[in-house]
């Protein structure tokens, strides 16, 4: 009876540490895919695609870099176009997208097509082509710069939860969420904001050879239409991503129809797609979590 149930342990512990295998297997596929999760078409075509769709984040923002840099790179490709529908997200990364396509621009023409919307980070991104084309709907602008943090010191205060910090300078602890923020610090991080600002300002000034004065009056974070923004000078012309094309083609010489060529997303399983989608989204949320607040060109 003994020895029975001694094997039937044995076999619920094999069977325990085959799952747990199987599924750390799964969690480490879908950790690794998350950085590698596109491939190049070999032949390609005339004109390869970026398409900048939602948040820009660390992850999102070094594939889309990666992507930029193929194109720019291969000898198939002789213009990009960059499709945004992204409403902006971490100005480090938005600025870091935005150099990537000024590279390619050394290259070969790039052109930035707007989508739904196209704006704060995903704006500036449209700033480093050498043409803009906007739908008469799209929203766009949004230039500015936003830092948010979250405040808990009354909510400590009522569960009796205190916090003791060590610091070597006044301002090392600013924006902790267990006090309020001191008027210094508040002037500090409000000079921080400006000059990211003053970088954005720069950045549409420079793409769209306008004076920083010609920019500042629709820098204040409002958002414009496509045709608006057209009026103001922000985009080059009102038109749609078969538009933006054409304008492509034109401009590195393609003859006839262009051939558009997407990176096309490497086949994977149906378990390591679901996990990898959940890892992603759980460390995002730890980045956010422990990376503090960011400063972001974010349209909200």
């Amino acid at each position: 009876m003994a020895r029975k149930r001694d094997i039937i342990i044995a076999v619920i512990i094999g069977v325990s540490f085959v799952l747990a295998m199987g599924f750390f297997g799964l969690m480490f596929i879908g950790m690794m895919s998350g950085e590698s999760d596109f491939e190049f078409a070999s032949l390609g075509g005339d004109i390869g695609v970026v398409e900048v769709f939602g948040i820009i984040d660390e992850s999102s923002g070094r594939r889309w870099i990666r992507q930029i840099d193929k194109w720019a790179e291969s000898g198939s490709i002789e213009a990009i176009v960059i499709h945004i529908n992204s409403g902006g997200g971490g100005a480090a990364i938005s600025q870091e997208v935005y150099d990537a396509i000024r590279r390619a621009r050394e290259e070969k023409p790039v052109v930035a097509a707007m989508a739904s919307v196209a704006a704060s980070g995903g704006y500036l991104i449209a700033c480093g082509s050498d043409r803009i084309i906007a739908n008469p709907s799209t929203l766009t602008g949004s230039i500015g710069v936003i830092l948010s943090f979250h405040t808990a010191e009354d909510l400590l205060d009522k569960i009796g939860l205190g916090t003791e910090t060590i610091k070597s300078g006044d301002l090392k602890d600013v924006l902790t969420y267990t006090r309020p923020m001191e008027t210094e610090e508040r002037l500090m991080i409000r000079n921080v904001v400006m000059d990211t600002y003053e970088q954005f300002v720069e950045v549409v000034a420079q793409g769209r050879g306008m004076e920083k004065e010609e920019v500042y009056p629709f820098a204040d974070g409002a958002v414009f239409t496509g045709l608006q923004a057209y009026n103001h000078g922000l985009v080059d012309t009102i038109g749609g991503f078969r538009e933006a094309l054409d304008l492509a083609a034109e401009l590195a010489g393609i003859d006839g129809d262009p051939e558009a060529v997407w990176p096309y997303e490497r086949k994977r399983n149906t378990w390591s797609d679901l996990l990898g989608g959940v890892l992603g989204q759980v460390r995002r949320a730890v980045d956010e979590e422990f990376s503090g607040p960011q400063l972001m060109y974010l349209y909200k």
